[in-house]
């Protein structure tokens, strides 16, 4: 459903809704601007028309669930096609089980600090790491290392 179909559908709604907070104003105020037959055929009309737009809006949600569950798979399929990426470098540039830790903390954006602390080594020996990783990878720090994986996942697609 566009947009527009939802907007249509919006309007209806509250233009039902007017109708009725106007019946209930005219009948506390006690007066009547048309007569009995028209007021029934407004009030039918209004009510056909809040159920249309609850109808509607029930397949709109339904629709925006689904649509929700797809981009939800489509994004485990590509987390897990970044970890595969990830996996096929680091075997290709022959990394280290310790240089493969190193290089994904590198990746998710962690200082040598953090690194260091998480791994319980120097920050000495996690500098030597990341240097050994960019020259296996070709790079010369962080950012062109992510970018690797990242323009390949582009090209992927």
């Amino acid at each position: 459903m566009n947009s527009k179909a939802v907007f249509a559908v919006v309007a209806l709604q509250v233009f039902c809704a007017a109708l009725f907070t106007f019946q209930i104003a005219s009948s506390v105020f006690g007066f009547a601007p048309y007569g009995w037959q028209l007021y029934e055929l407004i009030e039918i009309g209004a009510a056909l028309g809040l159920i249309i737009g609850s109808a509607l809006g029930w397949v709109v949600l339904r629709r925006t669930v689904q649509r929700n569950s797809i981009v939800e798979d489509q994004l485990r399929l590509a987390s897990g096609a970044f970890m595969d990426v990830l996996e096929e470098r680091f075997t290709d540039w022959d990394l280290t089980p310790a240089e493969r830790d190193v290089a994904l903390f590198a990746i998710k954006g962690m200082s040598t600090q953090e690194i260091a602390g998480l791994r319980g080594v120097s920050e000495g020996t996690v500098k030597a790491q990341t240097n050994a990783i960019y020259r296996k990878a070709g790079v010369s720090g962080r950012t062109q290392l992510l970018s690797l994986f990242i323009d390949e996942l582009m090209v992927a697609d």
